[in-house]
């Protein structure tokens, strides 16, 4: 039908996915929670929320997502992973839990947990040159940390201290921080375009 929106789903084992949602429905998706592979099957794009990734990956190969997922991934579905999503995407994860498994995809290192402990969250303003001005409030709680990337990696924005925390390849994009809990809604909507250019 012309002028319908393509489904966008967010991946609603663990975490805050409700957040999501509520952004995405804002930006006028049309914003579905995904639990089952045929739930995946009928999205354009994916958003994998914060929450804990050892929990998220273990609840993906419960409900049978994980393959699925991979399969969606290597297949160029649009995919935007905020927190423990961004781990969930990393190609290699430093200071997993034993046995952790991610979904790979985006080319780079990432750690868990490289600011400490939820006493160390904290708040700062992010310069993002592909989303302009005004700087990024990005909130960062208990967040990772992408350590290196890869040739087909770009970084779209680091901490002064040069530790990246926004990075995309292709179809895929991920943040250390959480963009859905602070009213910015730039990242959705750059992620918006990728599954509509897809």
């Amino acid at each position: 039908m012309a002028g319908k929106k393509p489904p966008v789903g967010v991946l609603a084992l663990q975490g805050d996915f409700r957040e999501h949602l509520a952004v995405l429905g804002e930006l006028g998706a049309d914003a579905v929670p995904v639990r089952r592979p045929e739930e995946l099957a009928a999205v354009r794009g994916l958003v994998i929320p914060g929450g804990e990734s050892s929990v998220m990956d273990k609840l993906s190969r419960l409900f049978g997502l994980a393959e699925p997922l991979r399969e969606a991934i290597n297949g160029g579905l649009p995919v935007y992973g905020t927190c423990a999503g961004l781990i969930m995407l990393a190609d290699v994860v430093v200071d997993g839990i034993e046995g952790q498994q991610t979904l790979g995809g985006l080319d780079v290192v990432v750690r868990r947990n490289a600011f400490g402990s939820q006493l160390d969250s904290f708040e700062t303003d992010l310069d993002v040159p592909a989303l302009g001005e005004p700087p990024v409030h990005a909130v960062f709680i208990r967040a990772p940390i992408v350590e290196s990337v890869g040739s087909a990696v770009e970084t779209l924005s680091s901490l002064d201290d040069g530790r990246i925390v926004a990075v995309e390849q292709g179809p895929l994009l991920g943040t250390a921080f959480h963009p859905e809990i602070t009213g910015e809604t730039r990242f959705h909507e750059y992620f918006l375009a990728k599954v509509r250019a897809a």
